[in-house]
């Protein structure tokens, strides 16, 4: 039931026959479906639309509406998923291309990141900067990316560790 590759957007109503509207949203996270979800009820009240939006409905809209404003906040939850979903890719992409690193590749990686320089990570490692210097090389080359700020970048979006810098992916 997760999304397959395809934006979309679930439209629920807080009554459907056989479960609630909340329940069926519950069982949809913990399939840990994408799809956002946009509830359309006549039987809203306060309770219930809290507990939906905690639960990540996308939105929470009281009937009578106008159809410009459903095709709106449909619009919005599909445009957001496609953009949450692209983002998701993008970040798949890049855990595997930081699992292709050898463990030392690896922890050249997670060095460069806190900001030492060769010659600092050539001493913590026990080895030369030359060393280093072809480990970077294979670390950038591997990573896909031409400069240091580039890979910066990666390991922020990948959820660099402020201690340490390592990388948990």
């Amino acid at each position: 039931m997760p999304d397959d590759g395809e934006a979309g957007c679930i439209l629920l109503d807080v009554r459907i026959p056989g479960m609630s509207g909340p329940e069926l949203q519950r069982r949809l996270n913990e399939l840990e479906s994408t799809l956002p979800i946009v509830f359309l009820t006549g039987h809203a009240d306060t309770a219930t639309t809290v507990q939906a939006i905690k639960a990540g409905a996308e939105d929470f809209l009281t009937k009578p509406i106008a159809s410009e404003q459903l095709i709106e906040a449909i619009t919005r939850a599909v445009a957001r998923h496609e953009l949450v979903r692209d983002q998701r890719t993008r970040l798949d992409s890049l855990r595997a291309l930081l699992a292709k690193l050898t463990p030392r590749e690896r922890q050249v990686f997670d060095l460069i990141v806190c900001g030492r320089i060769n010659k600092q990570i050539a001493h913590e490692l026990g080895t030369t900067e030359r060393t280093i210097k072809a480990h970077r090389h294979q670390v950038m080359e591997k990573m896909q990316v031409q400069s240091l700020a580039e890979l910066v970048s990666i390991a922020e979006r990948l959820g660099a560790r402020a201690s340490g810098g390592e990388v948990k992916a």
